[in-house]
């Protein structure tokens, strides 16, 4: 799946890379696991045998289905976008072969028209790829890891390990306090409560931490949702106000 999105703070998605396995909590009610589901019911062939069935719901199996017909997708947009890398997997899931990685990063080398925004639940495989020279640092790539509770902040010194113009956090679904967090290092925050079938409430006060960190940090701070089973209803209203910022990047 390549193409335009709801999702606020991105452009387009890029899916070189379909199916994943649970990593942490925030996973639980994964939409990229529901979508899978209904497109491997579709008998989409890139989806093929990504999840299964288990207690009336789709869950993934672990299995990675690689897109090469995916990969030079980006070369054809010739308008800048920032573009959500691997929205319906990750990128560095231990089943994805590290050349296949590295593919992908030739690729994103070669769009410098765009930024490039790839989100993992296991930047210690990213950061130690990066450790070793396989791959190298790009502006137009923003690299970023998901923190939906304290149990996951561990998550952050890996990726700060990451020599990148760009690192971000993405603090959804928020499902517990993260705490008083240093976000030195650290250039955006995106925030949003976890939404659809079974949606965890998040409460107002993890944001403030959340907000208050960002600030003394000077990292760009972006309010995505509230959530809840009806996400629109909720709205991404905080404090009477919304926010949109994005990380300042060098040309």
């Amino acid at each position: 799946m390549a193409g335009v999105t709801n999702i606020e703070w991105t452009d387009v998605t890029w899916n070189p890379v379909a199916g994943c396995s649970l990593a942490s909590a925030g996973c639980t009610n994964c939409y990229a696991m529901r979508m899978a589901g209904r497109l491997q019911a579709m008998a989409l062939k890139k989806y093929i045998g990504t999840t299964r069935r288990s207690g009336g719901r789709a869950v993934w199996t672990g299995r990675i289905n690689l897109d090469f017909n995916a990969l030079e997708v980006p070369l054809g947009w010739r308008r800048g976008r920032r573009v959500f890398v691997n929205s319906m997997s990750d990128l560095f899931h231990e089943g994805v072969p590290t050349e296949f990685i590295e593919r992908v990063w030739a690729v994103m080398r070669r769009c410098p028209q765009h930024q490039f925004q790839v989100l993992t639940k296991r930047p210690e495989r990213m950061a130690g790829l990066f450790a070793a020279g396989t791959l190298q640092p790009l502006n137009h790539v923003w690299v970023g890891t998901s923190v939906e509770d304290s149990a996951a902040t561990a998550r952050i010194e890996h990726l700060l390990g990451v020599p990148n113009a760009v690192r971000f956090i993405s603090f959804e679904p928020l499902i517990g306090s993260v705490g008083d967090l240093d976000l030195a290092g650290i250039h955006w925050a995106i925030v949003g409560g976890e939404s659809g079938p079974g949606a965890r409430e998040m409460k107002a006060h993890w944001v403030e931490e959340i907000r208050r960190s960002c600030r003394r940090a000077g990292a760009a701070f972006f309010f995505k949702q509230w959530g809840g089973p009806d996400k629109k209803a909720s709205g991404r209203s905080l404090r009477g106000r919304t926010y949109d910022e994005y990380p300042r990047v060098a040309a």
